[in-house]
């Protein structure tokens, strides 16, 4: 019947009980699927992890520069983990990250939430903010 019509016969859903096929144009029915599929992935949104990293003794300036980046990175929806670095002796005074992590919270409190709380991971304070 397929090959008095000029056409292909073309098994639609073989789970199903009976397997349902058609009778339809096989190129025409493949360009149709890959076409849904570019359509599906177009409405998919990637959300990207961006990283700032500080040391504990950042200063004002350069903190509130870092402030407007991590912002910026807000506003376009993507993720930012912020991580203070420590060296050294730097290492006896962790207070001091936990310190600018909390002010990272206070700064952003308006735009971004607390995704994954404040941790330590050897040298390195950890903590990610996503946007509200």
């Amino acid at each position: 019947m397929a090959d008095r019509e000029g056409l292909d016969l073309v098994e639609v859903a073989p789970e199903a009980k009976p397997p349902v096929c058609k009778l339809l144009d096989y190129g025409k029915y493949k360009y149709e699927i890959s076409k849904k599929e570019k359509d599906s992935k177009k409405k998919q949104h990637i959300i990207i992890v961006k990283e700032i990293r500080m040391r504990p003794r950042t200063e004002d300036h350069d903190f509130e520069f870092k402030i407007r980046h991590a912002r910026k990175f807000l506003e376009q929806k993507n993720k930012v983990k912020f991580t203070v670095q420590f060296r050294g002796r730097e290492m006896a005074y962790k207070e001091f990250g936990e310190q600018l992590l909390a002010r990272v919270v206070v700064d952003l409190d308006d735009i971004a939430k607390v995704e994954t709380e404040k941790k330590f991971e050897g040298r390195f304070l950890t903590m990610t903010m996503i946007a509200k």
